[in-house]
């Protein structure tokens, strides 16, 4: 019998690295589709990652799950997601923050347990999913896609919750980046009002960049800067996450599910620490800012992926049982953010 095993074995391991290279091209392919759906009117708005869940969740649905390339699909969603999460890093300026932005930081924090607290106990009142509401009510309060995939894993989420949440917050940041964009005009705020209320209560850096450009320059600058300090707290964050999740291990006994250290954190950090004191013109490794361009593409292409391996474990049986109220928790509790926000300026 092991002789036969080995065999096995030994005849499926040549196929081995073709399908897993396979698995991680048809990410990367379906991805590519989301860029082409993007540039279509309509989902344009929605934007790329969107659009690509969109296609692997219909593709589940239609073909069924691709078994024989499951090894590449799953690199692409456990291994390319915390590479772009770590390389998402260079997006934060630290240095700004600390400079132009610790008055800002005091709102986000506020915005961020509110929005949190607020979504889970919503899904109390509705009775919704748990794990979908709190990667919600992460996704809402720190910055989107990024702030859920970085803590799905910590709150030991499953794939198919992981990439509803993702879908879920990067329509309704759309929604809510026009809506922003539409009230703006009859607002009684001025522009670096304006900026200051879209970076505090928006959903994803993409969303806040599309509310604030029409205000102008300023607003858009200080928008950003006021997003960027609640990605800076996306770090603390995911620790209080890992020390709840402890407590709440050791009270059920249950050793066995020790909390693992997200060490692509420690890469997020050192990226930040990178790209606001080392790299970038007129820093220590001089950097054009076509480069960091490429970068940041690069960055969203790996995400993009990685929600596509998520996206393919959805099933919509699924997504209309446990995403309907975990939906409306959210949309509610994205309501009470942005009145929150307002009246914080």
């Amino acid at each position: 019998m092991a002789t036969e095993a080995q065999q096995i074995n030994t005849k499926k391991a040549p196929n081995s690295l073709p399908m897993w290279i396979a698995g991680v091209a048809f990410t990367f392919f379906i991805a590519f589709l989301g860029f082409l759906l993007a540039k279509v009117p309509g989902f344009n708005q929605v934007g790329q990652l969107a659009s690509a869940i969109i296609i692997a969740v219909a593709y589940r649905q239609i073909f069924g799950y691709p078994e024989m390339i499951r090894p590449g699909i799953t690199f692409s969603t456990k291994k390319l997601l915390r590479l772009a999460i770590i390389l998402y890093g260079l997006k934060l300026n630290i240095d700004t923050v600390f400079q132009d932005g610790l008055g800002l930081l005091a709102r986000d924090a506020l915005i961020i347990a509110f929005a949190i607290g607020v979504t889970v106990w919503l899904a109390r009142v509705f009775k919704a999913d748990k794990n979908i509401s709190l990667l919600l009510g992460v996704g809402t309060g720190v910055c989107g896609a990024a702030a859920i995939a970085a803590v799905a894993p910590i709150v030991k989420a499953k794939d198919e919750d992981t990439a509803i949440g993702v879908g879920i917050i990067a329509l309704m940041g759309t929604v809510f980046a026009i809506l922003y964009t539409v009230l703006r005009p009859i607002l009684p705020l001025d522009a670096i009002d304006y900026g200051i209320w879209s970076g505090t209560s928006l959903h994803e850096l993409a969303h806040v960049a599309i509310a604030a450009e029409p205000a102008g320059d300023s607003a858009l600058a200080i928008a950003l800067l006021a997003k960027l300090g609640r990605v800076f707290l996306l770090v603390p964050l995911c620790f209080i996450f890992i020390y709840f999740m402890k407590r709440k291990s050791k009270g059920n006994g249950e050793e066995q599910n020790k909390v693992a250290f997200p060490y692509f954190l420690i890469g997020f950090i050192v990226m930040s620490i990178l790209g606001s004191y080392v790299f970038g013109e007129g820093q220590a490794l001089p950097v054009s800012e076509g480069v960091m361009e490429g970068v940041y593409t690069l960055t969203a292409w790996l995400l993009t992926a990685a929600m596509v391996g998520l996206g393919l474990n959805v099933s919509l049986q699924d997504l209309r049982t446990r995403a309907l109220k975990p939906l409306i928790a959210m949309t509610i509790t994205s309501i009470f953010v942005s009145l929150l926000a307002f009246f914080i300026i």
